[in-house]
C-alpha cells in the first residue's frame, strides 16, 4: 500500500510534465526508473491509447502530446 501512495504522488506531482509531446518509450523507462528506485520489483507498464479503458491498473502518464497513456499494475 506504501508504494501505491508513493507512486500515486511521483505521478501527481510530475503530470503536467507527462503531457507534453514525449515519446511513450522514454517516458515509460522514467516511470519505470522511479518504480524500481522505490523498492518495487514485480510490476507492469503498458502503452494504451488515451481513450482505453483501465480495468486492473492505475494511468501513471500521458505521452506521445496525451494521445496516449502509460499503466501501471502491480503484480
Amino acid at each position: 500500500m506504501k508504494h501505491v501512495v508513493i507512486l500515486a504522488s511521483l505521478a501527481l506531482l510530475s503530470a503536467p510534465a507527462f503531457a507534453a509531446k514525449k515519446p511513450c518509450e522514454a517516458l515509460k523507462a522514467e516511470i519505470a526508473s522511479k518504480i524500481e528506485a522505490h523498492g518495487v520489483k514485480h510490476f507492469s507498464l503498458e502503452i494504451v491509447p488515451k481513450d482505453a479503458a483501465v480495468t486492473g491498473g492505475k494511468a501513471v502518464g500521458r505521452c506521445d502530446g496525451g494521445a496516449k497513456k502509460i499503466v501501471y499494475r502491480r503484480g
